[in-house]
C-alpha cells in the first residue's frame, strides 16, 4: 500500500484505475496541503510501504519511535485507504474494497440515471471520499474527468455540462455568482445537510440534484434523496441511531480492530447518526453529538439550525451547544447573515413558533462564513468554541 501525497490531477486518478484493477498497489491519498508535522504523524499511522508524492516513490520511513513499522499489508481486496474527516476525534483509515468503490459508483450512475460516456467533474478534495468516488463513477463511464486542483466558480462554470459531486457550501458560491445550474449535469450533493432554502432555490433555477447521505465508512452517499442505493439496507437501532448494511461497507479501520468491531453488529454498521424512516425514506436528525443538553434539557441542533435556516435574514447557519455555567450547554447559532443581521431576539422568537422554548437560541455569533473542513463538513469543534466575551 501506498500513501499518495499528491494534488487532484492525472497521476492520482491512474493510481486509482491500477488500485482498482488489482495492477497497482492499495493507496491512501493524503492532502499534500497538510501542515508537515500533521501529514508525518498520518503517515506513520499508517504504515504503507512506500509514499508517493510529485518528486517520486520512496520507501516509507517511520519518523515516530512509537510507530517503528512499515509496509503492513492492507486486507485482501483493499483498493482506496481514506483518513476519516476527523470532525470527532482523531482521523481513522477506512479501509475499501475494490468491489465495493465500484457498486457504489455503479449504483450511483444507475440511481441519476448517467448514460455510459457521460463525463464528471471532479472540484472535491480527492483526499476524501466524496472526490474519489467522483473518479471512481467517470472510470466506470468509460470517460477521463475533469480534475479542478480546488474549486473554483468560474472554472466550473466554464466546463461543458458534466455531471459532479459538491458540498452545500459549493452550490450555494456557484448560485451567488450568478452560474446558471441548469447548465451543470446532474449534481451529486453531499458532505452536509443542505437547507431547505438552497435546494429549493436551487431547483427553482433548473438544477438537477440528488442529496446523498453517506460517510466514508460506506464508500460515499449509500442512500440519495432519502432511498438506499441498489444493494444497500438503511434501519434505525433502538437508540435511534441509523444502522447500514450491504456491499458498499469498508472492510475496517487500518490497524485497529476494536475500533471496527465497536462499529458493527454483525452486518449491520452503527453510524453516529440519528434519523427515522418517514414513508419509506430516511430522514436524518443529526448527530450524536449534536444534541445539546440545556437547563436538564435534550434538544437536538439540527432541528433548530433548520427552523432558523427558514429566516429571512440568515443565509447559512449552524447550531452548537457551548459550555455554560448556568445552563451546562447553552445553544448557541452561528449565523452567516442575509442582508442586515437578524437580533437573538428575533431568532429566540422565531424558534419558539416551532420548537419548545428551551431550543431558542440563547447567544447568537454573526459571521462571514461558516468554518468548514476540508471534507466540506462544518467543523463542529470550531463551532463549539467559545468566544472571548465582547469579542
Amino acid at each position: 500500500m501506498h500513501a499518495l501525497v499528491l494534488p487532484p490531477g492525472p497521476r492520482l486518478f491512474r493510481a486509482l484505475a491500477a488500485a482498482l484493477d488489482g495492477d497497482g498497489p492499495a493507496i491512501c491519498p493524503l492532502s499534500p496541503d497538510l501542515p508537515r508535522p500533521a501529514l508525518d504523524a498520518m503517515v506513520d499511522a499508517l504504515a504503507p510501504a512506500a509514499v508517493e508524492t510529485a518528486d517520486g516513490v520512496v520507501p516509507h520511513r517511520p519518523r515516530s519511535a512509537r510507530v517503528p513499522v512499515t509496509g503492513i499489508p492492507t486486507d485482501p481486496g483493499t483498493a482506496v485507504l481514506i483518513a476519516t474527516s476527523g470532525s470527532t476525534g482523531a482521523p481513522k483509515m477506512v479501509e475499501l474494497s475494490a468491489a465495493a468503490l465500484r457498486h457504489s459508483a455503479a449504483a450511483t450512475l444507475d440511481r441519476i440515471g448517467a448514460a455510459p460516456g457521460d463525463g464528471w467533474l471532479c472540484c472535491l478534495p480527492t483526499s476524501h471520499i466524496g472526490g474519489i468516488q467522483v473518479l471512481v463513477r467517470s472510470l466506470l463511464a468509460g470517460t477521463e474527468p475533469v480534475i479542478q486542483p480546488k474549486f473554483d466558480v468560474d472554472a466550473v462554470a466554464s466546463v461543458p455540462e458534466r455531471h459532479m459531486g459538491l458540498v452545500p457550501t459549493q452550490l450555494r458560491r456557484l448560485l451567488d455568482a450568478g452560474v446558471d445550474p441548469a447548465r451543470l449535469g446532474t449534481i451529486v450533493l453531499g458532505g452536509a445537510a443542505a437547507s431547505p432554502a438552497l435546494l429549493t432555490e436551487a431547483r427553482e433555477r433548473g438544477a438537477r440534484i440528488f442529496t446523498t447521505y453517506g460517510m466514508s465508512e460506506t464508500s460515499g452517499g449509500c442512500v440519495y434523496e432519502g432511498v438506499p442505493l441498489g444493494g444497500v439496507r438503511a434501519d434505525i437501532g433502538d437508540d435511534g441511531r441509523i444502522r447500514l448494511a450491504g456491499p458498499v461497507l469498508f472492510s475496517g479501520y487500518r490497524l485497529r480492530p476494536q475500533a471496527t468491531a465497536d462499529v458493527r453488529d454483525g452486518d449491520w454498521f452503527l453510524t453516529r447518526d440519528l434519523g427515522v424512516v418517514e414513508d419509506d425514506r430516511l430522514r436524518v436528525l443529526g448527530r450524536v453529538d449534536d444534541v445539546v443538553n440545556t437547563g436538564g434539557e435534550k434538544i437536538l441542533a439540527t432541528e433548530v439550525a433548520a427552523v432558523l435556516a427558514r429566516h429571512p435574514q440568515v443565509k447559512d447557519v449552524a447550531v452548537v451547544g457551548r459550555p455554560d455555567p448556568e445552563w451546562g450547554e447553552r445553544v448557541t447559532a452561528v449565523i452567516v447573515p442575509a442582508g442586515d443581521p437578524p437580533t437573538l431576539t428575533d431568532l429566540r422568537a422565531w424558534v419558539r413558533d416551532t420548537l419548545p422554548a428551551h431550543a431558542a437560541p440563547r447567544e447568537l455569533d454573526l459571521v462571514e462564513a461558516i468554518p468548514l473542513l476540508p471534507s466540506g463538513k462544518p467543523d463542529r469543534q470550531a463551532l463549539r468554541e467559545a468566544r472571548t466575551p465582547g469579542a
